[in-house]
């Protein structure tokens, strides 16, 4: 564990700074080049020194990319994992039986080299679709693999996980559960083909608690529909992503459980670990200048305020309105309209910001020159009150912008 880290006090969780997925008591990590992306690193890894109670929550795209068949069976073996092998540029995607049998072929290759057990090794891909992997290339670089009780590397890691990114995501935080320093902490990719219910991106959360791996599931689950499920980029919904927890035990508290009355303290680090990653992905939307946080209030069920708060988020006339810092409010109410939530159009309000534009259905005076000065602020929140009850929802995404097209129009080339 990296003892030269500072760390902000906060309530009721501590934010470790230059904290990463290394942090937590037992874990390594480390990424290197081996040849599928010119020059950036491709390949990375996560290393626990004892199997870890570990879970998963995946994509919901039918079709589902052969290392995701493959992490499904290693952690539904025992419900463990002790390594995380990824490779970056390349999804191995719709690769038939032969993306199927290289997915093998790295989780095998993980093993030898580290001396871990197959079915205790995840494997993820990330990158273009339909191309076979170079697996010659990853499998030289898994030879390659080594300080696996290094803790200093996990910037290595990040990077190696990346695709268009311009940024590597992280997160680490600890918590004083049962007498005992809990670290949890995260990195991530993400930054096109994002889409609420568990898409295109990837998420590696690490923790030291000892927790029972039915309660790590139920948490897991729990904070993804909060998080990563409330955030937007641009309505695609990739293939090969995945969220993957990993519990070491080895903060040696007493074991957790459901029912513990400290379990709900667990679950408030994990959400916010993981949330802290979702807007980070937004943020770093493909093209993006701006991050926009939608919140919805006044619900009848927060099913609703969800639903309509990610519709808003993931409007592509809202999204261009906030790039061009117009403050066109229509698009709005419009998005609320055909959200599918049944409500009434005379109740509603709507503030971007500070600035008050609708009220019960109507216009409200505002200054247009005071909302395109707030409009150019890099972070913009929308508030709605829907007017029907006491429920709300948050969702996150970014603006639209000319270089989105621009990414886009040549990823594969």
């Amino acid at each position: 564990m990296n003892t030269n880290l500072k760390v902000k006090e906060m309530k009721p969780w501590s934010k470790v700074e230059g904290g990463s997925v290394s942090t937590p008591i037992g874990f390594s990590a480390g990424g290197l080049h081996c040849g599928i992306k010119r020059k950036r690193k491709d390949l990375g890894w996560i290393y626990c020194s004892v199997p870890a109670n570990s879970t998963a929550v995946y994509t919901t795209n039918l079709f589902q990319a052969a290392p995701l068949k493959v992490t499904k069976e290693s952690i539904g073996s025992n419900g463990k994992l002790q390594g995380i092998i990824v490779n970056s540029g390349n999804a191995n995607s719709c690769t038939g039986d032969e993306g199927l049998q290289h997915a093998y072929m790295m989780r095998s290759a993980f093993a030898k080299q580290t001396g871990l057990e197959e079915q205790d090794v995840a494997v993820v891909s990330t990158g273009v679709i339909g191309e076979q992997l170079p697996i010659n290339k990853i499998l030289n670089g898994i030879e390659k693999v080594s300080g696996l009780e290094e803790d200093n590397k996990a910037s290595e890691f990040e990077e190696a996980i990346l695709t268009t990114d311009t940024f590597t995501k992280n997160e680490c935080l600890q918590i004083n559960l049962k007498d005992k320093i809990i670290t949890i902490a995260g990195a991530a990719k993400g930054s096109g083909m994002i889409h609420p219910n568990m898409a295109t991106m990837l998420g590696f959360i690490t923790t030291d608690v000892h927790i029972e791996q039915g309660a790590l599931e139920k948490a897991l689950k729990s904070v993804t529909d909060q998080t990563f499920n409330m955030i937007t980029v641009d309505g695609d919904t990739s293939t090969n992503d995945m969220v993957i927890t990993m519990a070491s035990g080895l903060a040696h508290n007493e074991l957790l459980q459901e029912d513990d009355p400290e379990y709900p303290l667990f679950v408030e680090g994990l959400q916010e670990v993981a949330l802290s990653l979702a807007k980070q992905i937004a943020r770093d939307g493909e093209g993006a200048t701006k991050l926009i946080e939608v919140t919805v209030e006044g619900s009848l069920t927060e099913q609703d305020a969800q639903r309509i708060s990610k519709t808003i988020v993931g409007s592509s006339l809202v999204k261009t309105a906030i790039f061009g810092e117009d403050a066109n409010w229509g698009r709005i109410v419009s998005a609320v309209g055909y959200s599918g939530i049944h409500l009434d159009p005379n109740s509603i309000s709507v503030s971007i910001g500070p600035i008050k534009v609708v009220e019960n259905g109507l216009p409200y005076g505002f200054s247009e020159e005071e909302a395109k000065s707030y409009l150019s602020n890099e972070e913009i929140k929308i508030f709605v009150h829907i007017g029907a009850g006491k429920e709300k929802a948050t969702a996150w995404g970014c603006d639209l912008s000319y270089d989105y097209v621009r990414i886009n129009a040549s990823y594969r080339t």
